[in-house]
């Protein structure tokens, strides 16, 4: 028997190799006369050149921070409502898309960015949201999600005025990605797909999505890694994509509540944050059905699914123990904070701060 479930996404997807080639006809066709353009600093280029190609863009803000800042969304409503921009571009990984789904939210509102980061609701849409993918990992390009921080204050919102109107997912942006972002950045969308799949809120549709998402980016992570090459990177697109599709409903669990503290607190980028806890919470949240997904993944069980992580950590040169990375240790704090995240809620398992302390207390 198939459970009832509700399942909704608003987001055009244009999938295929060089088809950002696409982009002035799709803005064209879309009705956009005015688009600002969110890169970061890595991107610059490219926006420059898009400035030039593309007669939509009017403005470039290329300063995304790596945690995006309130700044940054900002800055972006300020060209959007300087130059009247009826839509808004982002080029790059999650945090240009953060930064233009805040921003695109705020663009019309009443309220100030900061109003809304303090608590003011989101009333709708100011302007089209285009997103365009860099990495293969966020899944952000099909997600209501913003994670924007001011300073070290860092908050994830959901609103379904963040949901891009349209993506262009084009696998050869991803080419010239360095070997260890694409490390961190497939195993996070690897835990965007796992985590969704034994979310308290998954249902038949993300599970179809999640469970081929984990099979695509078993499949070609580590070539991806190791070589780069068109059919990996192609892959990798694809299955982050999906488990983007998967957690845009189901949501993120465990990994993502301990990734925040880790990352404010020891520096770890946000892919290799939600790295160094998933083997764990994948023997931690081991269970009958967790079985079946690893045997169908072609693992024996749980734990040889999270030897595999494991061991996909240590070829990418991850930080994998607490003696590897900067920071204080505060084992008490990082399970207080992880424990008390929202997104600690949609865990198969609640597992007390005590428990949360004994899994950090084993990575030392």
């Amino acid at each position: 028997m198939i459970d009832a479930f509700t399942y909704s996404l608003p987001t055009e997807i244009i999938f295929g190799f060089g088809k950002l080639a696409e982009l002035p006809a799709l803005l064209e066709s879309h009705g956009v006369q005015k688009c600002v353009l969110v890169c970061d600093r890595f991107f610059a280029k490219k926006g420059a050149e898009l400035l030039k190609t593309t007669a939509q863009i009017c403005a470039v803000f290329d300063d995304v921070e790596p945690n995006p800042q309130l700044s940054g969304v900002e800055a972006t409503v300020r060209l959007l409502k300087e130059h009247g921009a009826d839509a808004v571009l982002a080029l790059g990984g999650g945090s240009a898309m953060d930064t233009a789904k805040y921003a695109a939210a705020c663009a019309k509102s009443e309220h100030s960015p900061a109003a809304h980061f303090e608590g003011a609701p989101f009333s709708g849409k100011g302007a089209k949201i285009f997103a365009v993918p860099t990495t293969a990992g966020t899944g952000a390009e099909v997600t209501g999600v913003s994670v924007i921080s001011r300073g070290d204050e860092k908050k994830t919102t959901h609103h379904p005025s963040f949901y891009p109107d349209v993506c262009i997912v084009d696998p050869e942006l991803t080419m010239t990605v360095p070997p260890f972002t694409t490390m961190i950045t497939g195993l996070d969308a690897f835990t965007h797909a796992i985590e969704a799949f034994w979310s308290v809120r998954h249902g038949a549709v993300s599970d179809l999505f999640a469970k081929e998402a984990l099979r695509v980016i078993l499949t070609h992570l580590e070539n991806a890694y190791r070589t780069g090459d068109r059919d990996a990177r192609t892959g990798m697109a694809y299955g982050s994509l999906l488990a983007g599709l998967a957690f845009s409903v189901a949501k993120t669990a465990g990994c993502h509540a301990c990734s925040y503290p880790l990352s404010m607190y020891h520096h770890l980028p946000h892919g290799e944050a939600c790295a160094f806890t998933l083997d764990s919470f994948i023997r931690m949240n081991a269970d009958s059905r967790l079985q079946s997904l690893a045997q169908s993944l072609g693992f024996a069980s749980c734990d040889a699914l999270a030897d595999e992580i494991a061991r996909l950590k240590t070829v990418g040169g991850l930080r994998m123990r607490f003696s590897q990375c900067e920071g204080e240790l505060d084992l008490d704090r990082l399970a207080s904070e992880s424990e008390a995240h929202m997104l600690m809620r949609n865990n198969p398992k609640q597992f007390s701060v005590q428990e949360l302390k004994a899994m950090f207390e084993a990575l030392q």
